[in-house]
């Protein structure tokens, strides 16, 4: 079992991203108050599981209605912890208040099947909740991510203990107490906490389902303490997603989905552009296109800074890396002076396979360019990755982009747009990035058990 400090031993810290500044201490829970919260989430199971789908719903609806009255309130606290643009934070709020929304429509319609068997008999297939939800949260959109694994498991009858991420607890708390208050005591609990208080949760035996969100590295640790226990264990870990840019597309067009992808939120969204493979003929102006884009930040497109300074040493690693291996640098790659953890955009060329901003998840401002000769060179290269997550393709050829999406190994293609997606669209991770599906419809169908039903007739007689 994970051995964790006394409370205040472990008291986390948090700073302004942007500032430096602090933000406040919280008190990491310790051994006994992580054992509490799953009792008393457990002793909540029985009475959550027998209410009725409509009711659950209405409380996730009243959840969400309060969630989007204090949208700001919640955006300016994850501006302060992870450095998040204020508007940003706001749209991930807002989406958190409208995923709660939809696993309240979908909680109720969520059914099994009636099956044909015998005229005398009904066979029925009826799901029902898994029990106890531990859900471990990221910093990087807190809001969001928490309202998808923390409404599909209500809404379909599970109880949830919430631990979000040490960088951001403030408002990861902030979130839990509101969703609570509309509903039973202890059916949502929040427990504060570094990895330690994780891995205890994740090795306690009374838990039915483990759903992290994060690192790579984390999740597989997660994994190995779920199969002891067995708990059904949900991952989305890192992801290294690539960029395709054809022949024959407006390279500056180009340039500036790449730009998004790879500067937004500073880099940090589990489905940022993390390296970008480009056809020979339209490398230059891409480049040349792509530096412009980057130079632009922040003076005229706001760009937020890094978590904290163990995330920019991370990256910057990756930079120097890059160059001490050849890689031109166009743009960015240095530590900029003052306070906070800001990095700039960075553009790197004439990147190869085995430096590290190819080969590893970067999870920064930073754009590595390697030129292909052919579409089907930045396939193979592209599709050469132990993460499976998502990958975009940028091309004027449907053939070209059908098999880009048939061959490229990842839960997610995006064809001619870095973001985006329809409502209720799902994700399913492969590989190294994780295991389950996020999000949509089927996750519903991962937060619950079926049991098959077989009613005969009776044997008596009159």
């Amino acid at each position: 079992m994970t051995e964790l400090m006394t409370r205040e031993d472990a008291a986390i810290e948090v700073r302004d991203p942007a500032s430096g500044e602090l933000v406040g201490r919280v008190p990491s829970a310790t051994a006994d108050e992580v054992a509490e919260a799953v009792r008393a989430a457990r002793a909540a199971f029985a009475g959550w599981e027998r209410t009725a789908a409509g009711e659950r719903a209405a409380a996730l609806k009243a959840a969400a209605a309060e969630l989007r009255e204090r949208a700001d309130e919640l955006a300016a606290m994850n501006n302060r912890e992870t450095g998040k643009l204020p508007d940003e934070a706001r749209e991930g709020v807002l989406a958190g208040a409208g995923t709660l929304e939809q696993y309240a429509e979908l909680g109720p319609a969520h059914r099994g099947r009636s099956l044909q068997g015998g005229w005398d008999a009904t066979d029925l297939m009826v799901p029902g909740p898994r029990g106890l939800v531990v859900a471990l949260t990221p910093w990087n959109d807190p809001v969001a991510v928490a309202c998808g694994l923390i409404g599909a498991a209500l809404a379909t009858g599970n109880v949830v203990v919430h631990k979000p991420s040490e960088r951001c607890p403030h408002v990861g708390r902030m979130l839990t107490e509101l969703i609570a208050r509309h509903l039973p005591a202890d059916v949502l609990v929040c427990v504060d906490g570094d990895g330690r208080v994780g891995a205890r949760l994740a090795e306690c035996a009374d838990v039915d389902v483990i759903a992290h969100v994060g690192s790579t590295a984390t999740g597989r640790s997660v994994a190995v303490a779920a199969a002891r226990t067995g708990a059904k264990v949900l991952l989305e870990n890192g992801g290294n997603d690539a960029l395709i840019v054809d022949a024959g597309v407006d390279p500056r067009w180009a340039a500036e989905q790449a730009a998004l992808g790879a500067f937004a939120n500073a880099g940090q969204i589990c489905v940022s552009v993390e390296r970008i493979y480009v056809h020979r003929s339209v490398a230059g102006e891409f480049l040349d296109a792509l530096v412009a884009e980057a130079r632009k930040r922040p003076s005229e497109v706001p760009m937020a800074p890094l978590v904290d300074e163990r995330q920019r040493e991370h990256v910057h690693s990756h930079v120097e890396d890059a160059v001490a291996q050849g890689a031109s640098l166009l743009a960015g790659g240095t530590l900029p002076d003052g306070p906070g953890a800001h990095y700039p955009a960075t553009v790197l060329a004439g990147c190869t396979p085995s430096m590290r901003v190819l080969s590893e998840e970067t999870f920064g401002p930073v754009a590595p360019v390697r030129v292909a000769d052919s579409f089907g060179q930045a396939l193979e290269e592209a599709a050469d990755d132990r993460y499976g997550l998502t990958a975009t393709v940028l091309s004027d050829s449907m053939a070209h982009a059908q098999r880009a999406w048939r061959e490229l190994p990842v839960g997610t293609v995006k064809v001619n747009n870095v973001f985006g997606g329809a409502p209720a669209g799902a994700a399913h991770p492969r590989k190294a990035s994780g295991e389950g599906f996020g999000y949509g419809p089927e996750l519903l169908d991962e937060m619950t058990v079926t049991k098959v039903v077989h009613i005969g007739p009776s044997g008596a007689r009159a």
